[in-house]
């Protein structure tokens, strides 16, 4: 007879996720940043832009890094190492773009650390523009 076996199902998960650290702890990060990131996106008057939609799209990217943290963990036998480490960086990050998020809505944030954040925030160049101005640059300091 041909059944349903939960063997399988139980090995993608230990090859997806293994006992990943952190990792509801990132998820629920993640979902404040998206509701945080929406009402930034309300108060701005632009809800529905691609970048909102860039940004979902990078969100399910940081879990295909985590899983392929997690596969490097497995096959070196690392105990978790690389995606411990992985996790915990993009902990830090999700922090961080929910505090900028809260701060740009308005909810009062440590003057210093909104200092900071502006302070990174001062490049309005997107992605494709700042590595052809590295490129074009390169050169000319020499």
């Amino acid at each position: 007879m041909g059944g349903f076996n939960l063997e399988h199902l139980e090995a993608a998960r230990f090859y997806l996720f293994g006992d990943v650290k952190f990792l509801h702890l990132l998820l629920l990060l993640m979902a404040l940043d998206v509701v945080t990131g929406l009402f930034k996106a309300w108060k701005n008057k632009n809800l529905w832009s691609r970048k909102s939609l860039f940004g979902y799209a990078r969100k399910v990217l940081v879990l295909v890094v985590i899983i392929l943290a997690n596969v490097v963990d497995q096959i070196l036998m690392l105990d978790g190492a690389v995606t411990y480490a992985t996790v915990l960086f993009y902990i830090v990050n999700e922090g961080l773009s929910i505090t900028e998020n809260l701060a740009d809505v308005g909810v009062l944030v440590p003057k210093s650390l909104k200092e900071k954040l502006q302070q990174v925030d001062t490049s309005k160049d997107t992605l494709p523009e700042e590595v052809r101005k590295e490129f074009s640059t390169k050169g000319e300091s020499k």
